[in-house]
């Protein structure tokens, strides 16, 4: 037998499959439901005779600043499911980017912190969107996509890891700071050209920022976005107990103590004495305090026959 076979050399654990099924749940199950979306999408195409039109369902969940103004908030957040069905690369290219950094930062924050942060960059995104079209008189623009959230996953993975080199097309070694500053740089002149009207883009660039701002805020102040909202858990249960311990009109408090055993179960020659907790409570009691007259530490107990106790 060769040393390797022995029990203690054998390596325990899931194989490299299992070991990769197991990492970034949260991001494939991200993935499948932009996947899902999407093919929900090409399934319901928009009117021939409307060349605006966007297809029932996209239409519905894509953002508007003006329908968000009219109330149809869930927009804020449905945006970042939905890609323009016309082409492969928008959904293709924004799925590869969630994983290749979203799946390392899932791992670091855990799978419930990471959807968190994921949800509230795409809101924060949309928000962003439309400050924009309000201050610049865009109110029936629309946008779609998951850009502003991937960005936040990519600005929050840079500042993790800055000095990680990938390979830009498989070939130009390139470290993570850069490449991802380059985006946002990139972003930031898109940005501030349409502003001054030299530079006309399709893309949200306003989203993109959005979503790079507040990855860099939650590393710099090292945030974390469930202890930020209220735990619904830990208030049912706050407001059982309050409705538990609140004293009822007319009534005496309950506490939620047992009930003494009846008075016809006691005799009225029962001594705490006898038991053996308080016999061990008493011998260190003599031994710290000095006795009293020669009188026990513990003096006998009498309860009444039929007597009901409530302790208030």
């Amino acid at each position: 037998m060769g040393i390797y076979d022995r029990e203690y050399y054998r390596r325990e654990g899931p194989g490299f499959l299992a070991s990769f099924s197991s990492q970034g749940r949260v991001c494939k199950y991200l993935i499948l439901a932009n996947a899902i979306v999407f093919i929900l999408q090409i399934l319901s195409p928009p009117d021939p005779k409307d060349p605006l039109a966007l297809g029932f369902f996209t239409d519905a969940f894509v953002l508007k600043p003006a329908e968000v103004l009219h109330g149809q908030i869930w927009r804020l957040l449905s945006y970042a499911f939905l890609h323009d069905y016309t082409t492969w690369s928008h959904i293709v290219f924004n799925m590869l980017f969630l994983w290749w950094f979203g799946h390392e930062i899932e791992e670091m924050y855990g799978p419930r912190e990471f959807l968190a942060f994921y949800l509230v960059s795409a809101i924060l995104g949309g928000v962003a969107f439309c400050a924009w079209a309000m201050l610049f008189k865009e109110a029936n623009a629309s946008c779609l996509g998951a850009s502003g959230a991937v960005t936040a996953v990519m600005v929050l993975f840079a500042c993790h890891y800055p000095t990680r080199v990938i390979y830009l097309w498989m070939l130009l070694p390139i470290p993570i700071w850069l490449f991802v500053g380059f985006q946002v740089a990139q972003d930031l002149f898109l940005f501030v050209g349409s502003i001054k009207g030299q530079v006309h883009t399709t893309t949200a660039v306003s989203v993109h920022l959005g979503g790079a701002l507040f990855g860099y805020v939650y590393y710099k102040r090292n945030w974390r976005v469930l202890d930020m909202l209220p735990s619904l858990r830990n208030w049912q249960r706050d407001r059982k107990a309050r409705s538990r311990f609140r004293a009822k009109k007319g009534r005496a408090l309950r506490w939620p103590w047992p009930r003494l055993p009846s008075a016809a179960t006691w005799t009225n020659s029962w001594k705490p004495s006898s038991m053996p907790c308080c016999k061990k409570f008493r011998s260190t009691a003599k031994r710290a305090l000095p006795k009293v007259s020669g009188k026990s530490f513990c003096a006998p107990v009498r309860f009444t026959k039929n007597a009901d106790h409530d302790f208030v």
